[in-house]
């Protein structure tokens, strides 16, 4: 499959999917988004593949959504788009999350760097996920001036619990993979020389496993985790319709983009 913005690569069993923008720190437009669906679904038509490997070129897994083509500018009624292409622009993070997570192969997130906002989502929506010791996950989206969308309350209540979902989506506060490990978001915490090494062998380890146990036991595992915390289908569209229109919203989206931004300008990470 050819893609503007991710690579798609299997070896028999073992696929490989790669975000591929490391220039951006792997944030995820709405090209990305639209490109995790097409290729979900196109693994789903590879029937030899069982497990699925999903990681970010360069230095990070993924800086989360893409700040100059995130779904709130696109929702914003000055974007010129018609509404119901404003709120389709908007369920496209959702979309994503869900075609990631209802794959028939076992996917296995390899994070690495940061791993920021819909980029744990997009984490978050694999079944299994090993990180380097130094990864710094973090959600930033209240500081933005939004809810965090695309289905990541949900999966995040079902991984790490209600109240700690609270805390780190309503503080915004960085959280190692130590942390992460230790509240149930991660399985493994690898040193980064070993990151592939390591995701590859527990991919190996689930392809040397019957495969209609391992289907059925994936799928299983979702339906419980779904009647525990319920579905991810939330209208996220029309929420950020609505953030769009929120004056105290926009302007902390804006002051965040130029601290974030003006510090980079200067010569800060």
């Amino acid at each position: 499959m050819d893609f503007e913005t991710i690579r798609v690569t299997t070896d028999g069993p073992l696929g490989r999917l790669v975000l591929n923008r490391p220039e951006r720190l792997n944030a995820i437009g709405a090209t990305m988004l639209r490109e995790l669906v097409a290729a979900a679904r196109w693994f789903d038509e590879q029937p030899e593949v069982r497990a699925v490997v999903v990681s970010g070129a360069g230095r990070a897994f993924s800086a989360g959504a893409d700040l100059q083509d995130r779904p709130t500018a696109a929702a914003a009624p000055e974007s010129g788009n018609a509404w119901v292409v404003r709120r389709e622009i908007g369920q496209l993070g959702l979309r994503m999350a869900d075609a990631i997570e209802r794959m028939r192969a076992v996917t296995i997130a390899a994070a690495h760097g940061h791993v920021v906002g819909g980029g744990l989502v997009l984490m978050a929506a694999c079944d299994l996920r090993v990180a380097v010791e130094d990864t710094a996950f973090s959600i930033p989206e209240v500081e933005l001036g939004i809810p965090l969308a695309w289905g990541g309350i949900p999966r995040l209540v079902r991984e790490i619990g209600p109240a700690l979902t609270k805390e780190l989506v309503i503080t915004c506060r960085r959280f190692t993979a130590a942390e992460a490990k230790a509240c149930g978001l991660v399985n493994r915490v690898v040193p980064a020389e070993r990151l592939t090494a390591e995701t590859e062998a527990l991919a190996r380890e689930v392809i040397d496993k019957p495969p209609v146990p391992v289907v059925i036991t994936k799928e299983h595992v979702n339906a419980v985790t779904r009647a525990i915390a319920g579905s991810t289908a939330f209208a996220d569209g029309d929420v950020l319709l609505g953030i769009a229109a929120d004056p105290e919203s926009r302007a902390a989206g804006l002051a965040y983009v130029d601290r974030v931004f003006g510090r980079r300008r200067g010569g800060s990470q």
